[in-house]
């Protein structure tokens, strides 16, 4: 392993260090396949930032290539065989996309680096919906799914799309019998839950704490392995007696064929920033679940969902 000082990450020669020498890596660029003020990008800046207020590493570039669900990006970053420097933040929606645009690029053909955050999904209804508890929830959706409507912000493979057809398949619902209703995001997916033009929605909690705080939207179940800290009186979806976990989450991933030493660089230089004061505080502030992981086990991850997913979209007809 490349040593990790106090300075930063070292590095080989090629990306602007000597081995050994202690200095700050130099030359990384970090790709972003979707648009400014993403979710993606905010945790790639966010990557970014830490690394450079923490001497890890210098003048890292942050740069958008939007399209096709991230799958442009994705087809670039492979295009990039070989090259050290560059690596992509990515997560679950990037996972489903290769499969819904039919990519010829897929997630196995990179380099995983490292595993970064997680957020769990939440089952909300307005604050007068009549179903008060998962089980209310699950009895009326059995009745009749496909006038069932159900609402998410994102598009189909993406994270708010794949949870409800999990959420159907643990609960013995067909997923091709769920009356999925994309939104544009939180911003659209809000008023639809509040003027009651969908039964519930299904996506990321942090889109719904001022809602919830405010008392307009009720949650009926967060979809992480424990109770989470910001929504206490919330139960699990395994509390309510459904066999599910769910999270969104979001790691980085280098192109194929980098070397050992150029992929211990991005390890160590993440590793570094992960353990940095600086990078706890980010997770803090924008409510982040810290889920780290690198190297065989970021892989093994990364197969595992691959696999999930293809599966899953397979059973709906979309890959």
């Amino acid at each position: 392993m490349i040593a990790v000082s106090a300075c930063g990450a070292t590095d080989n020669e090629e990306s602007g260090g000597g081995s050994g020498s202690g200095k700050p890596v130099t030359g990384l660029r970090l790709m972003v396949p979707n648009t400014p003020g993403s979710g993606y990008d905010l945790t790639a800046r966010t990557v970014s930032q830490v690394m450079q207020d923490t001497e890890v590493a210098s003048g890292v570039q942050v740069f958008n290539l939007p399209g096709a669900s991230g799958t442009v990006g994705l087809q670039r970053l492979v295009n990039e065989k070989g090259n050290g420097k560059m690596a992509m933040q990515m997560g679950l929606g990037v996972v489903g996309a290769s499969y819904t645009s039919k990519s010829d690029a897929t997630l196995t053909d990179t380099t995983p680096l490292a595993k970064l955050i997680e957020e769990a999904g939440a089952i909300v209804v307005p604050k007068d919906s009549p179903y008060k508890t998962m089980d209310d929830l699950v009895t009326a959706w059995k009745e009749n799914p496909k006038k069932f409507a159900v609402g998410g912000g994102s598009t189909a493979g993406g994270p708010d799309h794949l949870l409800p057809m999990q959420l159907a398949k643990a609960v013995g619902i067909k997923p091709k019998d769920v009356n999925y209703v994309s939104y544009d995001g939180g911003g659209e997916l809000l008023p639809a839950i509040l003027g009651n033009k969908i039964a519930f929605g299904a996506s990321g909690f942090s889109e719904f704490l001022d809602q919830i705080e405010a008392g307009q939207v009720r949650v009926l179940a967060v979809t992480s392995e424990k109770p989470i800290d910001a929504l206490k009186d919330a139960p699990t979806l395994k509390d309510s007696g459904i066999d599910l976990v769910f999270t969104n989450w979001r790691g980085i991933v280098a192109p194929p064929g980098i070397t050992a030493e150029q992929e211990k660089t991005w390890v160590d230089s993440l590793t570094a920033m992960h353990d940095s004061k600086e990078w706890q505080a980010q997770l803090e502030k924008n409510g982040w679940v810290d889920a780290f992981s690198t190297g065989d086990e970021f892989g093994t991850f990364l197969t595992e969902q691959d696999k999930a997913v293809a599966d899953l979209l397979a059973e709906l007809g979309l890959a």
